[in-house]
């Protein structure tokens, strides 16, 4: 089974291409717009900037995968609210390529989304909730769904949420390595305690978006950690798991923050399906913590 992993440097990407590149029956090419940030047992790599439609045409007919993993994506919540026209090529234009090229090939796409393109009103969420983005990057993951939805190749959703974890070159932050970064060095950080969401360990997603394309499955599904928590929730059991300055995290809530783009207040995930169809165990929030010390250590021992 060749399978093509776009977005291979991003925090998913490197995860989840690690796994594959473990599998013995799959062949792994995995993509980016930059060189390669891991190293790849027996996978290939070829630079690839999916917002370039001859870019992927001619991939996908050279390589003629049997699956495409997309988690390339603009993600980044603000910029995509300041930056609607680089947003939409991201997350909306470039999946429209992508569609084209896997119905040229007759491969099958699996495309990664978010808890964004929710309101934010409840949760935990299944996956026929429906949609209702507060801001852009939401709008545009949502567009991003519609493009798969409404083509006529075979196809897989991932939603996920909040997700966290340390890449290979440290090049990504996420919430827990802001918190555990911020608290070692002593500053005051003010944390919401008014939004909700299932936090998501990296290595879970990617195992979920494996568990996909190994079984075959079809449809959407919903990819997160179990445990409904509020970013202050989050904080305090990092700052405990490491051993750090609680008394540092000040709790607070979104009014309190003036940022471009709104954030829906609760969201998480409803995991029965995919537990159910797929077989996905996630880790809980303080086993991903422990799997997540054990990565910095080694990083830091071999440098």
């Amino acid at each position: 089974m060749k399978i093509v992993v776009t977005g291979a440097n991003g925090l998913l990407g490197q995860k989840l291409s690690l796994l594959l590149d473990r599998e013995e029956n799959i062949d792994l090419v995995a993509t980016a717009r930059k060189p390669l940030a891991i190293k790849l047992k027996k996978g290939t790599f070829h630079l690839l900037d999916i917002t370039s439609e001859d870019a992927v045409d001619q991939i996908f007919t050279d390589i003629r995968p049997d699956i495409v993993i997309n988690t390339a994506a603009m993600t980044q919540v603000d910029q995509c609210e300041s930056e609607r026209q680089q947003c939409w090529l991201a997350n909306v234009t470039a999946v429209e390529h992508l569609v084209h090229a896997c119905q040229k090939v007759k491969a099958k796409l699996i495309h990664v989304s978010t808890d964004f393109i929710f309101d934010g009103t409840e949760g935990p969420l299944k996956e026929d909730a429906k949609p209702g983005p507060v801001n852009y990057y939401g709008l545009s993951k949502l567009a991003g769904e519609e493009v798969i939805r409404q083509s006529k190749i075979d196809w897989a959703i991932v939603r996920t949420v909040l997700v966290y974890g340390i890449t290979a070159d440290l090049s990504r932050s996420n919430i827990v390595l802001w918190v555990k970064k911020s608290l070692e060095e002593g500053k005051t950080i003010n944390v919401v305690n008014d939004q909700w969401r299932t936090p998501t360990l990296a290595e879970d997603l990617a195992m979920g978006c494996y568990l996909v394309a190994k079984l075959g499955a079809k449809g959407i599904y919903h990819i997160s950690g179990e445990e409904m928590m509020t970013p202050y929730d989050i904080a305090i059991e990092t700052a405990t798991f490491f051993n750090l300055n609680k008394s540092l995290i000040k709790p607070t809530d979104s009014t309190q923050f003036k940022q471009p783009a709104a954030r829906p207040l609760k969201t998480g995930f409803d995991i029965t399906k995919a537990k159910r169809e797929l077989g996905y165990n996630p880790h809980s929030f303080t086993d991903g913590l422990s799997i997540l010390a054990n990565q910095i250590q080694k990083i830091e021992s071999e440098k």
